[in-house]
């Protein structure tokens, strides 16, 4: 790392200038750097997996996940573009992430009756959301379900799995432009007009819904995916147990994808 690195964090995350201070490709870096850059990362493959196993079944193993992250890593290396205004740091993290959710959708680790379920959960509030006008209670969601309060948190235990809240939304709108890195539309300010507009408008149908959040829910998200705590940190934290906590998420983050699927659904209708 260079004097001027180890001033700048952020610089020290992006591949060094070429002659003249034009920086190229990452694919063009040497052999050495290339190696340099993915063996400083590589702990970010375990920390991922780490924050993703504690909220799977005991039959998924983390070094299936671990395998996964690291193919993320390489594919990070070689589809990173430094032109952009973004760390490298930020952009393995998503590609490492993105392929451990891949890995976990081919094993098909979800049981359908799970699966199932969620979907149930998620049409539920959805349909009270727009009832309502507001997002619903857990009495309200019970009652909907056709469950006692104890059955309906019983529900939410059981489908803590399936809510990773990862792109899958974001993913289905990049396979209908053709486009295989969500960052390209995030980022990419050389895209036409009207993508742009689309995509600025789902992230705004995002952080609207976060803002409607009940507050614990809305705190729980913020202090996981912003602040990067565990369940366990966000209970000791709040003051709730760590179950308390995967609740308060998975409830969130179904209302979330019940919200974003609703968005995408009437944009092609």
């Amino acid at each position: 790392m260079t004097v001027s690195q180890a001033k700048n964090p952020a610089s020290a995350s992006r591949p060094p200038s070429r002659a003249g201070g034009a920086v190229g490709p990452w694919a063009e870096l040497t052999p050495a750097l290339r190696t340099e850059y993915i063996e400083k990362h590589a702990s970010l493959i375990r920390y991922v997996a780490d924050r993703l196993i504690v909220r799977l079944p005991s039959h998924v193993s983390k070094e299936d996940l671990i395998s996964a992250g690291i193919l993320g890593l390489i594919d990070a290396v070689d589809k990173f573009d430094p032109g952009r205004n973004i760390l490298f740091k930020t952009y393995a993290e998503f590609r490492i992430k993105g392929a451990m959710l891949d890995e976990l959708r081919s094993m098909d680790w979800v049981p359908r009756s799970v699966r199932r379920k969620s979907s149930q959960l998620e049409k539920a509030y959805q349909d009270l959301e727009a009832a309502l006008g507001r997002p619903a209670t857990d009495e309200e969601t019970a009652g909907a379900l056709n469950l006692t309060l104890d059955e309906f948190h019983r529900l939410l235990d059981d489908v803590k799995t399936v809510s990773i809240l990862d792109i899958d939304a974001f993913h289905s709108a990049l396979a209908d432009k053709g486009r295989d890195d969500i960052f390209d539309l995030v980022i990419d300010e050389t895209q036409d007009p009207l993508t742009s507009l689309g995509m600025n408008e789902a992230r705004n149908v995002l952080a609207q819904t976060i803002e409607r959040l009940p507050e614990k829910e809305k705190l729980v998200i913020a202090m996981y995916y912003y602040d990067e705590l565990t369940m366990k940190e966000i209970g000791l934290a709040l003051g709730y147990t760590e179950s308390r906590i995967s609740q308060l998420h998975t409830k969130a983050v179904a209302r979330l994808r019940a919200r974003l699927k609703r968005y995408f659904e009437i944009r092609t209708e």
